[in-house]
């Protein structure tokens, strides 16, 4: 009877039971950085591959992509996914950085750390003052491949911690290139490489953007990916999921339908009333968000500015302060144009045009 009971007591009364297998997951809106939804989001475990998302941005912004490489003997310390190349074959560093994306290539991110850094250590030093840098805050890097050591040590961090990595990858154009690559053909001096992504939800949903997979039998299964429909881009983190790809898409489904891309500031229409310096205001970039409908009217912008002074072009002279509910989502920085060209609305462009076309013709 008590059975009977229990089970016209489900059937009655929804109940919501959330089926993700992660250990943990965050959803993230890529252009505020706001959490949508997630589950032990600042729980720290390792990371396994998905390291290779600092690896590739740390090359990309401290080297010269097109130079050619010839790889070395540390490419002998390589265990695990590689690429196969050989001591003594010549290829471009930017071909090593696709072999590392695409493939997860172990021997790759070893080369990688030489060529840019000359040692894993001090690689490895750039990808922790770069993670303290974007707010990375609970993350420790101790390689830049991701296994563990023979004590079974290795790269920790929390999925909030991934998808900011993420959200500041996705402003690399040429990272972006590489990650959306499903195929990639390479010529070395020894061999033609034919590499095929490995992060699967390339070819099964045609939203993604690219991303990262990774997995030791330690950390497990993790996955980092980045999709994008009707101009919202929203980046997803799983950490020991063993139905990564899955949930990914449906978590990807659920909440490009739930949400708005709503533009909160406008750099061609930034102004402030009564905050007068030497010079115009500005702001570098739109200010974007997804919303609900039910949130749009909870938007809040706090400004919080210098005191007049002598400041230099470009210099920061406050910050917008994006809340929603009363809580802070996100700052944007505020500027000041001594050169008064920056802030330069797209109305008044056409305004002038127009004078310009009208005294031309008089």
């Amino acid at each position: 009877m008590k059975k009977i009971i229990f089970l016209i007591i489900i059937l009655i009364i929804p109940i919501k039971i959330s089926a993700l297998s992660a250990s943990s997951y965050v959803v993230m809106d890529a252009a505020s950085n706001r959490v949508l939804e997630g589950s032990n989001i600042n729980d720290k475990r390792l990371i396994a591959s998905i390291t290779k998302i600092m690896t590739c941005i740390i090359a990309l912004e401290n080297s010269d992509i097109s130079q050619e490489v010839e790889v070395s003997n540390d490419v002998l310390k390589s265990y695990g996914s590689g690429i196969y190349i050989e001591v003594g074959e010549k290829l471009k560093l930017e071909d090593l950085l696709y072999g590392l994306m695409l493939r997860s290539g172990n021997d790759a991110a070893i080369e990688i750390a030489r060529v840019v850094s000359n040692s894993m250590d001090e690689f490895v030093n750039l990808m922790n003052l770069k993670a303290k840098d974007i707010g990375m805050n609970d993350t420790l890097f101790i390689n830049n491949h991701g296994l563990e050591d023979n004590k079974g040590n290795g790269n920790k961090s929390t999925s909030y911690d991934m998808a900011i990595l993420m959200s500041y990858a996705l402003k690399n154009d040429k990272f972006n290139e590489i990650i959306g690559t499903k195929r990639k053909v390479v010529k070395s001096s020894y061999k033609t490489y034919d590499w095929y992504n490995k992060n699967k939800l390339l070819q099964d949903y045609k939203y993604c953007i690219g991303g990262k997979t990774g997995f030791t039998k330690k950390a497990r299964r993790t996955l980092v990916t980045a999709a994008r429909k009707d101009d919202k881009t929203i980046i997803i983190v799983t950490l020991n999921d063993p139905n990564d790809f899955l949930n990914h898409k449906n978590l990807y489904e659920e909440n490009f339908k739930k949400y708005n891309l709503v533009t909160i500031l406008n750099k061609n229409l930034f102004s402030l009333k009564d905050v007068k310096y030497n010079g115009n205001i500005y702001i570098k970039d739109d200010f974007k968000m997804l919303l609900q409908k039910n949130e749009e009217d909870n938007i809040l912008v706090d400004y919080e500015m210098k005191e007049n002074g002598n400041y230099n072009d470009e210099d920061i002279v406050g910050q917008a302060h994006i809340k929603l509910n009363n809580k802070e989502i996100n700052k944007v920085d505020i500027y000041l144009d001594t050169n008064n060209n920056k802030n330069v609305k797209k109305e008044k462009n056409w305004f002038l045009k127009l004078i310009d076309f009208i005294i031309f013709w008089r």
